[in-house]
């Protein structure tokens, strides 16, 4: 094994057991590409940096559970941060129909009115099944082993289910703001 190597070990021993510094070594060669990496996956730098850092945090959260080596480390936060800009698509695409909830004193621009009215009309058309789809995985953020339990279907079950009521709500939709789960 090579000195970096068994440095980056150390460093991961030491991040595991709570070590600022050392993970702070281990991610930061991890950054620029990560960031990059949310850069082309959300197409917003500062939802990029903000993808980021939270996927960093929720790295540091997780890091005692990770159960490979050193070399596996950039895998898994790229996967971390991949998640992370899929619930940021996911939070974006479903925003548009959040608008009736939002105090009167804010208001939509007339574009996100017209999108958000669009969207909430193409839902009433959906069937009910779908609908409550919808509703369980993005209005209330609920995890798809969850949606499946109120459901009383499996959790392949639910993803298909808010995948197919999503393309049915809106065919034009791009399809990286179609939830694949």
């Amino acid at each position: 094994m090579e000195v970096s190597a068994i440095a980056a070990e150390q460093d991961l021993r030491q991040a595991a057991a709570g070590d600022t510094s050392a993970f702070e070594l281990l991610l930061a060669p991890l950054l620029d590409p990560a960031y990059r990496l949310a850069t082309v996956m959300l197409g917003d730098r500062g939802a990029a940096e903000d993808a980021v850092q939270e996927a960093s945090v929720k790295a540091w959260r997780k890091l005692g559970g990770f159960r490979g080596a050193a070399p596996e480390l950039q895998a898994w936060f790229f996967s971390i941060v991949a998640n992370e800009c899929r619930m940021t698509r996911r939070r974006r695409w479903w925003s548009v129909f959040k608008f009736a909830d939002l105090p009167r004193s804010e208001t939509p621009t007339a574009d996100e009115r017209f999108e958000s009215l669009d969207i909430r009309q193409a839902i009433q058309r959906l069937p009910a099944d779908d609908r409550l789809a919808l509703y369980l995985f993005f209005y209330l953020d609920l995890p798809l082993e969850r949606v499946a339990r109120v459901l009383g279907v499996s959790t392949n079950g639910a993803r298909s289910r808010v995948y197919r009521a999503a393309r049915r709500l809106r065919p034009g939709l791009a399809p990286e703001e179609i939830p694949n789960g």
